[in-house]
């Protein structure tokens, strides 16, 4: 396809301009998508407010953005699976598909990833993506791309249920109803899980967790969140616990608040990637840590949920603005985070 498109570009720290590119051509084994829904997600506004996640530095110009869902509107020549019209969420990285990594099936580790957003690669904040063909998976008939875009938290919410051997019969305790905390909430509910407790101290993100099926929130500013914890269980504490603020704080509530020998999955990456914690007392439970770096093989387990109605995704989004509008979304989204729990991108 020729022309150009509009691509949002990062200038400089907590500066977007939207600038013509030329639209990408797809090689032999991509396909090129009509981006139509893009989420932003925490990682884009940390790269956007402060430059840099731990080791991963962005150097402008560059483009933000990889919870994407589109229409195709071209296939290379050897794409056998897809077809002009079909609508797509799209999994944002590609891997080496030969390291060991890659072997065993935990391509999520592989060291040669090309990931949208995670500098140098730039993202998907942008009209039109060309993009292989095996990572843009086909929505059903009922599934929206808005929900496509959000296909991507939530297979990290689901990885981290997984992760956790979430099943019924648990009480489990999410720290953090940010994006990362409600799609983890409504991947246990879907797992089967008995009780959900959710932890924040933003009163409107623990509104949205109700509204999204938690069984009881606690505001850690206004109460002890461990002792609440333990009166909810009977004093023994929680079977299952997954840690999404990034906290330390939080990080050490999980531990205070676990049962004995429950198993506890970090996600939520702390600003300095260190955190000081109780680590006596999981030795005196006998814990079980588990730890998240995105996703492997769930896209199609997500979409399945999304399908069949056993997780409503879209009632996550509390704002919607456009791509000619990024500048503010951006701002609004870093200096609101209170009030806007998931924004997205409407792009055409």
């Amino acid at each position: 396809m020729e022309g150009t498109m509009k691509q949002a570009v990062m200038t400089e720290i907590r500066k977007v301009e939207i600038q013509e590119k030329p639209i990408p051509t797809p090689s032999d084994n991509e396909v090129l998508v009509k981006v139509e829904y893009v989420g932003i997600c925490g990682s884009d506004l940390h790269y956007y407010e402060s430059g840099r996640i731990g080791d991963f530095v962005v150097e402008p110009p560059f483009v933000l953005g990889h919870e994407a869902g589109g229409t195709v509107v071209e296939v290379g020549a050897n794409v056998k699976n897809l077809k002009v019209g079909d609508r797509v969420a799209m999994e944002p990285g590609k891997t080496c598909g030969e390291c060991e990594f890659c072997k065993q099936g935990k391509y999520n580790l592989c060291e040669d990833v090309v990931f949208f957003a995670t500098p140098p690669v730039d993202g998907v904040f942008q009209e039109y993506v060309a993009h292989e063909a095996g990572l843009c998976f086909k929505l059903p008939d009922n599934v929206s791309t808005m929900e496509g875009a959000l296909i991507e938290p939530l297979a990290v919410g689901m990885h981290a249920a997984n992760q956790g051997g979430a099943h019924l019969g648990q009480t489990a305790v999410v720290t953090g109803a940010g994006c990362i905390g409600l799609v983890t909430l409504l991947s246990l509910k879907a797992m089967g899980v008995s009780k959900v407790i959710v932890v924040d101290v933003m009163e409107k993100r623990l509104e949205k967790a109700l509204e999204l099926g938690a069984d009881a929130v606690i505001n850690g500013k206004e109460e002890d969140a461990v002792a609440r914890i333990k009166e909810m269980t009977d004093g023994k504490g929680f079977d299952l616990g997954i840690e999404t603020a990034g906290s330390q704080i939080t990080a050490a509530q999980q531990i205070r608040a676990a049962k004995k020998g429950a198993t506890i999955v970090f996600v939520g990456y702390s600003a300095s990637g260190e955190m000081t914690l109780p680590i006596g007392m999981a030795l005196d439970k006998e814990l079980t840590f588990k730890t998240v770096f995105r996703y492997r093989n769930i896209y199609p387990m997500a979409i399945d949920a999304v399908a069949s109605g056993k997780i409503d995704i879209k009632n996550i989004v509390t704002n919607y603005f456009t791509l000619d509008d990024i500048q503010n979304a951006l701002d609004s989204c870093v200096n609101n985070k209170a009030d806007i729990v998931k924004g997205v991108i409407k792009v055409c």
